[in-house]
């Protein structure tokens, strides 16, 4: 696996990499974001700019070492796992609804969630191009998942369900010692001597939780665009690093994208085939990002000419 990974890139580009995203998360929690507080519209804003901007960037320095189809394979698979992730922003504004998390907490949540993030997406993704680059017909097994994924995303409607009555939730609440009262400001409190899980900390574990089942869908569509372990994992690092930031800009209208999820049930089941046929069909990189961008763009067109949903208007 080690062996792959300096295959795909030298030492010092997955070094730098990573040594550009701690600095960014230094300064966003331990600079920026000290204070607790519920983040502007105009403060979101700004920083998915400046996410945005920086994966550009990065984006440019692929183009420029490894090739414009490397290049091409990075900004799809960056623009793939983005808009993935934002069905993931649907089940946040549930998680902090449910669990009465104030916004002012969000963000520290969110951002303890990115970090476990890195570490699950890392293990998986790199696992994921083991996989397929050792045994070859698992490409047809990740494709037949997608294809299935999507269609089920079109066509079953997902029903309500209160995070609170999840066999995890509960497990946790079982085996560990909790305190429903012990707030949204630590992830554990001390009462006579004795540590105690806070309803912060089961929000967390509930976010990584869901985080790892969205991966599951999210991971195998990347690799369908390429199979290189630096441009999928850093791709797909990008996406999630704005994710946060997306979602304090975001969350106020989600009502409005309710036509998103359409997409992205077309989107999983085109690079579900995709990648079953890539040995007879071979679909260009280009085209394929033409593909996903004006299928979000239609989504988005059509979820904002009808507004927002509401039990009369679905």
């Amino acid at each position: 696996m080690l062996h792959a990974m300096l295959l795909s890139a030298p030492c010092w580009a997955w070094v730098g990499f990573h040594l550009l995203v701690f600095l960014m998360l230094a300064l966003d929690l331990g600079v920026f974001n000290r204070r607790v507080h519920a983040p502007s519209i105009r403060e979101s804003a700004l920083w998915s700019a400046v996410w945005i901007a920086l994966s550009l960037a990065f984006n440019a320095v692929v183009f420029h070492f490894k090739g414009s189809v490397a290049g091409a394979e990075w900004f799809t698979g960056y623009v793939l796992e983005k808009s993935l992730s934002v069905d993931n922003l649907f089940v946040f504004v549930m998680l902090f609804g449910v669990f009465k998390v104030e916004t002012r907490h969000q963000h520290r949540i969110l951002y303890w969630g990115i970090l476990g993030a890195l570490v699950m997406r890392a293990a998986m993704i790199l696992a994921g191009t083991a996989l397929l680059n050792r045994f070859e017909w698992m490409m047809y097994i990740f494709g037949a998942f997608l294809v299935y994924t999507g269609i089920k995303m079109f066509f079953v409607e997902d029903s309500p369900t209160d995070p609170r009555d999840s066999r995890l939730v509960k497990w946790l609440q079982r085996v560990l010692p909790f305190d429903p009262g012990g707030g949204h400001q630590h992830f554990l409190v001390k009462k006579e001597g004795r540590h105690y899980l806070t309803p912060m900390l089961l929000v967390l574990l509930v976010v990584e939780a869901t985080d790892l089942l969205f991966a599951v869908d999210s991971i195998p569509a990347v690799l369908a665009v390429t199979r290189d372990p630096f441009i999928v994992y850093t791709s797909n690092i990008f996406a999630i690093l704005g994710l946060r930031s997306l979602y304090f800009l975001l969350a106020r209208m989600m009502d409005r994208f309710h036509r998103l999820k359409l997409g992205l049930a077309v989107i999983l089941s085109f690079v579900g085939v995709k990648m079953c046929l890539d040995h007879w069909l071979h679909i260009p990189i280009y085209l394929s990002l033409l593909f996903i961008g004006a299928v979000l763009a239609g989504c988005i067109i059509a979820s904002l000419a009808q507004g927002p949903k509401t039990s009369d208007n679905s």
